[in-house]
């Protein structure tokens, strides 16, 4: 079901900084800038190769991406996201076999797609996204 890493998401404290960076030094070009209202960031949008980098800048103190930063002041690899064609399917799989969901139910995220986490206690201390683009 899994079909490939969708993105790695990347914690930053100012996406103007951080789109300077990815742009100047990396040579990337930030293809796509979006708010995600539910989870409280901005976003940008880069694609490497296969994947995508997406940053993530709080945009409230009550954002995940501003408790994040909090404990690590630096920003940083915040999850990782893999790509599946049934993202109920995924979660289901995942459950049983004893991980955590953070999320059961998939919620609209960045880019036009569904998404849910699993809790990195359960994930090997990685935080994991699992997404699909909207029915």
């Amino acid at each position: 079901m899994i079909t490939r890493i969708d993105h790695i998401g990347i914690a930053v404290c100012s996406l103007e900084k951080s789109i300077s960076y990815y742009e100047q030094a990396l040579g990337l070009k930030c293809e796509h800038r979006e708010v995600v209202e539910s989870q409280k960031v901005s976003t940008a949008f880069f694609h490497a190769g296969e994947v995508h980098i997406e940053l993530l800048e709080p945009t409230s103190p009550e954002s995940p991406i501003a408790k994040f930063l909090e404990k690590n002041p630096a920003g940083g690899v915040h999850h990782i996201a893999f790509a599946t064609t049934d993202l109920t399917g995924q979660l289901k799989q995942a459950s049983d076999a004893g991980v955590k969901l953070i999320h059961e139910i998939p919620f609209e995220g960045a880019a036009g797609k569904m998404v849910a986490f699993l809790h990195p206690k359960f994930t090997h201390g990685v935080l994991t996204e699992l997404c699909a683009p909207k029915a």
